[in-house]
């Protein structure tokens, strides 16, 4: 609301210099249908995660929705339809992609990698995360980098991008070690948790995230050298080009001007609710470089 009332108030005599810019993160409502709707005071469909930390997560019985990717999908809206009225929706991995795509959801904000095969079925956003394939053991275990698995037992879990660059970096090592599979990251920590492994191999997030939300997060760390990146994004529909434009006018601004790296700092380098608890992952290099060359290529092309 703010940058619409400083806006109005411009002279005459600076309309014009501000006003490229401003096409940028948005364009006017007259370019599309949708925007002019969101921009009239329509509501935009913000799909979240319950328990997604810290990208995105409920609090209390889903009555607030918080996170890195939800708060960075508000200040998207509010930077490109001022007047929209904001409504949550939770979605699960599986239905992301169709409520999206029908548009029974407007973006969805949580963790979710820029591939190929997904950007024939919806839109995405410039990069805002970097997921970085590593592995949480207790803070007492020796474990600091993966050649240490070997004739050791891991969990990870079933479909995820994490398992295939796992294997792959086992056979390319030499090494051996047996992998229990599980359906979810609270199933593949309560594996850990209890000792029947030795290692969890996730994404940096998610492990940052599973962690927070156990029983004694100061018991588990972070550890392993970094043995996959994949970019993360925010995602739209791609039938109105209007949109993709306006989002990554508005993510463009965020990076230049530095309210990016605070978000990050604030969900990924302080204490978080509920618990208060610190995640302590510092934005790595790779995210650092794309605040500063911002892109949108998918996994199969992404080069940290």
């Amino acid at each position: 609301m703010k940058s619409v009332v400083k806006f109005s108030l411009l002279s005459a005599a600076i309309v014009a210099a501000v006003f490229s810019a401003a096409a940028h993160a948005a364009p006017g409502a007259s370019d599309s249908p949708t925007l002019q709707r969101w921009q009239a005071g329509g509501t935009v469909v913000l799909g979240v995660r319950e328990s997604a930390t810290p990208m995105a997560y409920a609090l209390g019985a889903n009555e607030k929705f918080v996170g890195y990717h939800v708060e960075l999908c508000e200040k998207v809206v509010r930077a490109i339809a001022p007047q929209a009225q904001l409504k949550y929706m939770v979605l699960t991995a599986q239905n992301t992609m169709p409520l999206i795509q029908n548009g029974t959801a407007d973006f969805n904000c949580a963790s979710m990698t820029n591939s190929l095969k997904r950007q024939d079925q919806v839109a995405f956003g410039l990069t805002t995360y970097v997921s970085e394939v590593r592995m949480a053991v207790a803070q007492q275990a020796p474990i600091t980098s993966f050649k240490q698995l070997d004739g050791k037992k891991v969990s990870a879990i079933t479909g995820t991008t994490a398992v295939q660059i796992l294997r792959r970096y086992a056979a390319e090592h030499g090494i051996q070690f047996q992998t229990l599979m599980a359906k979810d990251q609270f199933e593949a920590f309560l594996l850990l948790e209890s000792g029947r492994v030795d290692a969890f191999v996730l994404d940096d997030n998610m492990l940052a995230g599973v962690i927070a939300q156990s029983k004694h997060p100061a018991g588990y760390k972070i550890v392993g050298e970094v043995i996959g990146a994949e970019p993360i994004a925010i995602q739209f529909s791609k039938q109105d080009p209007a949109i993709k434009q306006a989002v990554d006018g508005a993510i463009r601004q965020m990076m230049a001007n530095g309210e990016i790296e605070r978000l990050y700092a604030k969900w990924y380098t302080q204490p978080i609710p509920p618990k208060q608890v610190n995640l302590n992952l510092p934005m790595g290099s790779t995210l650092k470089k794309l605040l500063a060359q911002p892109n949108d290529v998918p996994v199969e092309q992404f080069q940290p």
